[in-house]
């Protein structure tokens, strides 16, 4: 029994591979010649090759055309979309355009500065709650940490107090988000 066991087990060792690649090839050999034998080549004339590749082009043209189509089309649209998108926000302003225009002619007849104040003071108002109505934001900047995602320093001063240094101590420009992405940066000076 042992000798059997012994010359079965390096039998079996050289015999796996050889025994498993005859059957790979073999399975390979019959699924080829099965395919020869089901697949019989079907004979065409040239005219019928002729209309197979006439009929092959015209579907080919059409897809073609068909998508140029959609790009032009595409094309236009964006065209259009850029040249009417703000139509909204500037429907939206004149009302304050209106109000600004009104605003001149009643400084012309009167010497009421305060009335004149209050006037533009409400303008002004409008006019931000329209831009905030279409997603605009003011960047807050004074005595905030400086940060170069929204701030831009023009220049740095000493910090009149200890806790002003690397924070914003004036702005020069206010800086605006559209919808959470910066459109204009604050230009502010920094304490150092």
């Amino acid at each position: 029994m042992k000798q059997k066991k012994n010359t079965e087990k390096p039998e079996t060792k050289t015999s796996k591979e050889p025994l498993t690649d005859n059957i790979a090839e073999s399975a390979v050999d019959s699924a080829a010649g099965q395919q020869q034998t089901n697949a019989s080549p079907k004979s065409y004339s040239d005219d019928e090759y002729q209309l197979k590749v006439n009929e092959l082009n015209d579907k080919y043209l059409r897809l073609y055309s068909e998508f140029d189509n959609f790009r032009k089309r595409t094309m236009k649209e964006k065209i259009d979309l850029r040249q009417t998108a703000s139509e909204a926000v500037i429907t939206d302003l004149l009302p304050v355009l209106d109000d600004f225009d009104r605003a001149m002619s009643a400084m012309q007849g009167t010497d009421k500065i305060e009335a004149i104040k209050e006037g533009i003071q409400l303008i002004h108002a409008k006019m931000k709650a329209i831009f905030a109505s279409k997603g605009l934001q003011e960047i807050k900047s004074v005595g905030e940490t400086f940060n170069t995602d929204y701030h831009e320093a023009i220049t740095s001063i000493p910090a009149p107090t200890e806790e002003l240094k690397n924070k914003v101590v004036d702005e020069v420009q206010k800086g605006y988000m559209l919808h959470d992405k910066v459109i204009r940066f604050s230009q502010v000076v920094t304490g150092s």
